[in-house]
């Protein structure tokens, strides 16, 4: 039976059963929202510490190599998002032993297929570099940084892999307290090692993966143990073809971050093109602001896909199309309130990072103006793609990631500069994600008659 939420009950008494209002929408969806912010702020942490204490040469480094590295990471958000989806619609069937068999599997494959991973990056990090443009004098830094972050790749998957299980298992408060550890203990670590034992490079990567330590192994753990969650970790069901429904649903998710990654390298070699080690500079730091950015629609789009996956299983069509309609006025209210945050904060946001450097900061600064129009359209076809993920059409899903992430990205970034130098390369996603927005939208308008969302 549906048990609607009583405004004045325990945050953990929101279900996926639930009828949702606005209220009860942001407080569910504010634990993944948070998470992803958190997540990201790690990432700001070690470029705001490699830049200040540790020298440009080696932050232009981190910024060419770390695609790289989420490129190879990317297979945590395939089995998190698409494996979620598939065990919160089983649940809404009412089949709890099978989602806990599908879940287990999952979790069991990802540790399996991490530690795979982790070989191939250390291996051949250096070669992968090379390609990527770095010079000999950034080469080791390069090499450094990825081989010691590849050592935490099995926990760093796990950590993404459980932020949208725990939304499943009605426990995203679990998710932000493990989360918020894990990166505290991230920005502490980064302050001792880079500020006070002046380490170097390679020791941001060392704090980051002791905080992906405690993110991916704790939860673990909880699963591990009796727990009062819907999900336990236990015998796994395994069933190819259950694992590659969770493949399929997750694609999108999964060539989402290929793409971002492969384009990050794209942006890289043009900048280098154009405005050489300092135009790198320049993109890390935009990608250090747009990752908290567009981490709230990412967070909030993950925390609605089980809610739509659990509305689809059970039949709950009305309570789909509320959720829907809801969820598309709240992004594009948020959409609006980013864009001017950015616009507005540009100085600031380029001089946490340009210590010193004044041609950097005002690089830095032009470029985040011109990016921040892109918060307008980006909003929408991030919830789309999850949205459909949830309702386990995992091809729409892929085809508006493949084309939004990577399709429309590396058209624009190929000739806008041609015509329009180094801003051609800072405009290129404001064209990009104006393109996606409009297929999102058709795609949405097109499948509510399989669906009845809206």
């Amino acid at each position: 039976m549906r048990r609607s939420y009583n405004k004045k009950s325990d945050f953990n008494a929101i279900e996926l059963s639930n009828h949702f209002t606005y209220s009860t929408l942001l407080r569910f969806t504010m634990s993944s929202i948070l998470m992803m912010i958190f997540t990201s702020i790690y990432n700001v942490v070690d470029g705001f510490y490699v830049s200040n204490y540790v020298g440009s040469t080696p932050f232009a480094s981190l910024n060419l190599i770390f695609p790289f590295i989420m490129l190879i990471s990317a297979i945590g958000f395939m089995f998190g998002s698409g494996g979620s989806a598939l065990v919160a619609m089983t649940l809404g069937l009412g089949k709890q032993k099978i989602a806990n068999g599908i879940f287990s599997f999952i979790i069991y494959t990802v540790i399996g297929i991490g530690l795979l991973l982790s070989a191939i990056g250390f291996v051949i990090t250096p070669q992968v570099a090379s390609l990527l443009g770095a010079s000999n004098e950034m080469l080791p830094y390069c090499t450094v940084y990825a081989r010691v972050s590849f050592i935490g790749l099995p926990a760093a998957m796990l950590q993404i892999c459980f932020q949208a299980f725990l939304i499943t298992a009605e426990k995203p408060q679990l998710g932000l307290k493990i989360t918020f550890i894990a990166g505290i203990a991230n920005i502490i670590l980064d302050a001792v090692f880079m500020g006070v034992f002046k380490w170097g490079l390679w020791s941001a990567a060392l704090a980051t993966i002791i905080g992906q330590f405690i993110g991916g192994i704790a939860p673990v753990i909880y699963f591990l143990l009796p727990n009062d969650s819907k999900l336990r970790l236990g015998k796994p069901l395994c069933n190819m073809k259950s694992l590659l429904k969770a493949v399929i649903n997750g694609s999108s998710e999964f060539l989402s971050n290929i793409s971002m990654s492969v384009v990050n390298m794209l942006y890289n070699y043009q900048l280098m093109r154009f405005a050489g080690k300092l135009g790198v500079s320049a993109y890390g730091i935009i990608m250090y602001t747009t990752i908290i950015f567009i981490g709230i629609f990412m967070g909030y789009s993950m925390g609605v896909a089980p809610i739509a996956g659990y509305n689809l299983g059970a039949g709950n069509y009305k309570e789909l199309k509320n959720v829907f309609t809801r969820s598309m006025k709240l992004i594009g209210g948020a959409s609006f309130i980013i864009v001017t945050i950015s616009l507005l904060t540009s100085g600031l946001l380029a001089g946490i990072f340009t210590k010193n450097d004044p041609e950097l900061y005002m690089l830095t600064k032009h470029a985040i103006r011109i990016y921040s129009i892109s918060y307008l359209f980006s909003g929408l076809s991030i919830f789309a793609s999850a949205f459909f993920t949830g309702l386990n059409n995992g091809l729409i899903s892929a085809v508006i990631s493949f084309l939004r992430t990577l399709v429309f990205q590396v058209i624009a970034v190929l000739v806008l500069p041609g015509l329009f130098g180094i801003d051609g390369i800072w405009s290129a996603i404001v064209v990009a994600e104006m393109s996606a927005f409009v297929f999102s939208l058709i795609c949405l308008f097109r499948f509510n008659t399989r669906y009845h969302y809206a």
